[in-house]
């Protein structure tokens, strides 16, 4: 039977609102309905036990896969392009998971250094209780990247767009770089999310989001996704974590079992399995909701995005702003390349004043809510130093693009004048630090 996809290649917008699902079969209801179960009765015990042997694909147990968690990553992994997908709790859980998957004791990472403070604690504690090595590199630095490769280097880390740095990740020259050391490359492209950027059509194996920021949209839920390509070569010798016979499947190689999907199945069966961090079905359908309005409200952050980013590089009382989607930004090749329908909406800048001005500018504000998140359809406002990037130190603060006096915003989906509004009302409520 032809698929429908084959039929017609349809555009982003149509399969944020319909990959993965057809009305149900039972009900005719054309929303996704939340299959809020834990388990499912088997058809006999041939069938279970096939099931649980990995010899068919079915429901067993809500922690591995249910219906709605499913449709997730089914439209997940086609608005990225990628093979398949693995929904998980949080973020930080998917990238636990994805890191995982890949590392045993004596491997070796490098990462760029300009990544999310939670993602650098995991790393730099994750790794050394694991065994594994780690090398932080400038992003920008290609010849670090290159030089920082060892004999056990398993893995390439950075993220599409920085965290707060803004930095872009050249994607294409990183992952031509890992391929011809036999290494995948992990891209964080919560920022961007597909709709700005598909990592993977720029030689990118495994996509990481958390979902609980752009795609979710609303600050309502938590969860993470990993998308893999299918086009790595888990079997080129360097990866028996995932290529050779599993003690957990009586010996079961699941690349050579299951192909492409080998990696995305060891990180089900096995990872989730063991580790336990599934998403739930309700927070799955509120990602859903979510996705289908992707890219009407990733447009708008985008327009807001510029617009304050240009109202605050003309303020006195702004020393710096880091956006790479402005006029003449270092990075503005990379935007044209990677990120031709905007930079994202997240941002920050340094103001006159340091850490105490920066905490007085927040508590100013009115439409800005000051919280610990991104990719809300609010506009958020956080002093990083002091927060989410509290746990790093002055060194690690310096490669994150992190100042005493920088200011993290998320720009939201309101009214731009009543944006940049709330913003003047506090600078002009600052304005003693000017000279400080």
């Amino acid at each position: 039977m032809t698929s429908i996809t084959e039929l017609h290649d349809f555009g982003f917008e149509t399969r944020q609102v319909h990959a993965g699902q057809r009305p149900d079969p039972n009900t005719g209801a054309r929303a996704v309905p939340i299959f809020q179960t834990t388990s499912y009765v088997f058809e006999d015990p041939e069938s279970a036990a096939a099931y649980f042997n990995l010899k068919e694909y079915g429901n067993t147990y809500s922690r591995i896969m249910n219906p709605t968690v499913a449709t997730f990553e089914e439209r997940i992994a086609n608005l990225e392009g990628g093979c398949g997908a693995v929904a998980f709790a949080s973020g930080i859980a998917a990238q636990a998971a994805a890191l995982f998957t890949i590392l045993e004791p004596g491997d070796h990472v490098v990462s760029s250094s300009a990544i999310y403070g939670g993602s650098v604690n995991q790393f730099k504690h994750y790794f050394r209780k694991m065994s594994v090595e780690l090398t932080w590199v400038d992003p920008d630095d290609l010849d670090a990247w290159s030089c920082a490769i060892q004999d056990n280097t398993k893995l390439f880390f950075g993220e599409t767009i920085g965290n707060p740095g803004g930095n872009i990740l050249d994607i294409e020259a990183l992952a031509s770089m890992a391929h011809s050391h036999d290494i995948p490359l992990m891209v964080d492209s919560t920022f961007a999310t597909p709709y700005l950027c598909r990592p993977i059509e720029w030689g990118a194996d495994i996509i990481v989001h958390s979902t609980t920021k752009f795609i979710g949209g609303h600050g309502t839920s938590i969860g993470g996704v990993v998308i893999e390509s299918g086009e790595f070569n888990w079997s080129n010798g360097r990866f028996p974590v995932v290529a050779d016979p599993s003690p957990a499947y009586h010996g079961l190689s699941f690349h050579d079992t299951f192909g492409d999907y080998g990696y995305l199945m060891k990180l089900r069966a096995e990872t989730l399995r063991d580790l336990g961090a599934a998403m739930s079905p309700f927070n799955a359908f509120l990602f859903l909701q979510g996705l289908e309005t992707l890219s009407l409200r990733m447009d708008r952050h985008v327009d807001n995005a510029l617009a304050i980013a240009n109202y605050l590089t003309e303020h006195e009382m702004v020393e710096r702003v880091t956006y790479p989607g402005l006029q003449g930004s270092r990075y503005q090749p990379l935007v044209d390349k990677y990120l031709q329908k905007g930079a994202g909406a997240v941002m920050s800048f340094d103001i006159r004043g340091g850490r105490e001005a920066g905490q007085a500018f927040i508590r100013h504000v009115t439409l800005w809510s000051h919280l610990a998140n991104v990719g809300d359809s609010k506009s958020l406002i956080i002093h990083p130093a002091s927060t989410t990037h509290r746990q790093l130190n002055d060194e690690e603060l310096l490669a994150a693009g992190v100042g005493d006096g920088t200011i993290r915003l998320s720009v939201g989906i309101e009214d731009i004048d009543d944006l940049i509004w709330d913003l003047g009302q506090s600078f002009t409520k600052v304005r003693k630090y000017r000279n400080a």
